[in-house]
């Protein structure tokens, strides 16, 4: 699938900002199933400091602000190429060891709800385990914007019951941590049916699995990944692989906005082939009947 993409992110204050610097990770890295096309960040407010590889592989830029403007925009524009892979992206690769995805961070840490889960699952097979838990997870855990915030961690998404993707991957990577099996979180774009626009980038998360590599479990949508999805970045969990984060100095009060449009061209391609060929053979008839 050939995907169109544009994210624009937009900050306002109202009144100037001392000083601020943000982590940009919205520039998709080539691997299995995914091709870039073309890819540009523009950013309007703010000075790009630096661009650089992290040590999960993430393309990220380094964006500061500092002066009179209270408005900072940042847009990400590109097209990609998409492959349906059933969810598996392969065996590990990078200079991260395998074992580091194994360790907990504060997100994602099992506790007695976790753990509960664990011990529910069903199947005769690791894969058919991860499946259970993404089913019983899409149920037991409503999605529901606004009923969790980005410092919720998975125990207490268990406990409400209700959050978002981010909440949803952070659960699965806990258990299939607490089950010895290394998992991370990935954010990206995804590819809403009868949906362009969109006020959010997506997540979910990929596991380590014997034979297989990582395959990812998308909990929100009860699905693995297919074509729809591109990634942006890795971690081992949301604050690794957030698409901006940072840190500003002064009192002002922010206001965020964001925007993502996720199209597919290659529907688009077809049906201006189609009209094409339409066209020249309607022509065809008619030169034939003059």
């Amino acid at each position: 699938m050939r995907l169109k993409i544009k994210h624009v992110t937009e900050y306002r204050y109202d009144e100037p900002v001392q000083f601020s610097l943000q982590r940009l990770r919205l520039t998709p890295v080539e691997g299995p199933g995914l091709r870039v096309l073309s890819w540009n960040i523009a950013v309007d407010g703010a000075k790009v400091e630096a661009g650089f590889n992290d040590q999960f592989g993430n393309h990220t830029h380094l964006v500061s602000y500092e002066g009179e403007s209270s408005s900072v925009r940042i847009v990400a524009t590109g097209e990609v190429e998409t492959e349906d892979r059933a969810g598996v992206y392969g065996p590990h690769v990078g200079y991260v060891p395998l074992w580091l995805y194994l360790r907990d961070t504060p997100f994602t840490k099992a506790g007695k709800l976790t753990k509960e889960l664990v011990k529910s699952l069903e199947g005769d097979t690791d894969l058919a385990k991860m499946h259970d838990m993404m089913g019983k997870l899409h149920q037991q855990v409503r999605y529901m914007p606004g009923a969790t915030d980005t410092e919720t961690t998975a125990e207490q998404a268990l406990e409400v019951g209700s959050g978002v993707c981010q909440d949803h991957s952070h659960i699965i990577i806990a258990a299939a941590r607490f089950m010895q099996f290394p998992a991370r979180y990935v954010s990206g774009y995804l590819k809403m049916d009868d949906v362009e626009e969109q006020v959010a980038t997506h997540a979910w998360a990929e596991v380590n699995l014997p034979g297989l590599g990582w395959v990812g479990f998308d909990a929100a949508n009860n699905v693995c990944p297919d074509d729809r999805y591109v990634r942006l970045a890795t971690g081992l969990c949301y604050s690794d692989a957030a698409p901006i984060s940072g840190m500003r100095i002064g009192i002002a009060d922010e206001e965020m906005s964001v925007v993502v449009t996720v199209t597919d061209q290659t529907q688009s391609q077809s049906q201006s082939q189609s009209q094409s060929e339409s066209k020249g053979q309607s022509q065809g008839q008619s030169s034939g009947q003059s």
